[in-house]
């Protein structure tokens, strides 16, 4: 499963910046971001079909994953990012599962980093 990630930037905070993960097939996919000095974190998850999706306590409500329309062949999916804070600063990567975890360490695809940055 190949995974291409992008869509990170730099923002004020307060701001917004949409996240897109183009997997060459359809998984379950999650994305993790790990800020220097610190341990990659959950974000976000969302199952193959899309019915379910979960989230980190420190962005539920701001964040919201979701797939694209079923026609896309990429296998698109998305996070937008809202209501964005310096905290949120990190190195924002994706990744597939069949199945989809709250832990890293369960998928074997990853995408490469995107940064993103909430600086005023």
């Amino acid at each position: 499963v190949q995974l291409q990630a992008s869509g990170g930037g730099l923002v004020q905070p307060g701001g917004s910046l949409r996240l897109s993960c183009a997997a060459s097939e359809r998984y379950a996919v999650g994305w993790f971001r790990q800020a220097p000095g610190k341990e990659r974190e959950f974000v976000a998850f969302i199952t193959w079909k899309g019915a379910n999706k979960y989230y980190a306590n420190s962005v539920r409500g701001r964040f919201t994953i979701s797939r694209a329309s079923r026609d896309n062949p990429r296998n698109t999916v998305s996070l937008q990012m809202d209501s964005l804070k310096p905290e949120d600063t990190a190195v924002y990567y994706c990744a597939a599962d069949p199945e989809g975890d709250f832990y890293s360490a369960r998928y074997k695809y990853w995408g490469q980093g995107t940064q993103v940055t909430v600086s005023s």
